[in-house]
């Protein structure tokens, strides 16, 4: 068989694969952009027209309750990556001191990461339950009164977030305990021989050298907090109000409750945007650190 026959039947093999990724991914991608330059609306009386960018327009200058949902997602996306990165650091680094019983801790640890969003959302829903949920019961036994967490706009999002940094901070100590446990030993003996300790060793040799693995792990997690939405749905339905509504719950709002598909599309695009252009944004700060 020439060279030419062997592309060609390697060309037939795959397209199968490529037609069928066509018809479940890029085709409805292409409608949706589509539809998000329409009126579309169903129930609506209107037929489909072709309206331009209105609904890029009405979302990043008129629409409050999106802007709010995207200040909302940002405090989420912020506070969620940097609190877990912290305390996943800690967990990783105490994991890799322990050397008898490391791994039995680590399955333990890593149990919440394993279950779905769903179950993590209805175990929230009972530990923060302000009549009989057991965060509420220990604040009373040190005599405080607990909020009714998921019924107060002051806190519907900070249950949210810490059922997220619960299930979801095991994940990040793992990526990072495989990460000190990659370090090359020379490098360390050396910096230890020039006398680098304490700080000035995490500074300057540690975390330089973690910074690759761990950033991936940063991102991953930074972009599955951004699409938050089981949480949400379980815990608050974005409530009380749309003081916990993110942007993914406003999205299926705009496109299930209310069946305004040409706007919830635009939406999607817009967080498609703004995810890429912070991904490239992160992995181009990643490969800087790499290159010092």
């Amino acid at each position: 068989m020439s060279g030419v026959e062997e592309r060609n039947f390697a060309r037939l093999m795959v397209t199968p694969a490529v037609g069928l990724l066509f018809l479940v991914t890029i085709a409805p991608l292409l409608f949706s952009v589509v539809v998000s330059f329409t009126n579309l609306q169903f129930g609506s009386p209107q037929p489909m027209r072709w309206n331009g960018l209105d609904n890029y327009v009405n979302l990043t200058l008129r629409d409050t309750r999106f802007l709010s949902a995207l200040w909302r997602t940002i405090l989420l996306v912020t506070g969620g990556v940097i609190t877990q990165t912290v305390l996943g650091f800690a967990v990783a680094s105490l994991l890799f001191r322990i050397r008898r019983g490391r791994t039995v801790l680590l399955s333990a640890i890593l149990i919440p990461s394993v279950i779905s969003q769903v179950v993590a959302g209805w175990q929230g829903r009972m530990i923060f339950n302000a009549s009989y949920g057991p965060l509420n019961d220990m604040l009373a036994r040190l005599g405080i009164k607990g909020p009714a967490w998921l019924a107060s706009q002051q806190t519907a999002l900070t249950a949210i977030f810490l059922t997220d940094t619960w299930q979801w901070t095991p994940f990040l100590a793992l990526i990072i305990l495989a990460a000190l446990q990659s370090l090359p030993q020379d490098i360390v003996e050396a910096a230890r021989l020039d006398g680098a300790y304490g700080w000035s060793m995490f500074r300057f040799v540690t975390l330089p050298l973690i910074v690759p693995v761990t950033g991936i792990g940063i991102l991953l997690r930074g972009v599955d907090l951004f699409k938050t939405f089981d949480l949400v749905y379980i815990l608050t339905q974005g409530g009380p109000g749309n003081s916990s509504e993110t942007l993914t719950f406003f999205t299926y709002v705009q496109g299930f409750k209310f069946f305004n598909p040409s706007y919830a599309s635009a939406m999607s695009f817009i967080q498609l945007v703004l995810v890429t252009i912070a991904a490239k944004m992160f992995l181009a700060f990643i490969r800087r650190q790499r290159s010092f």
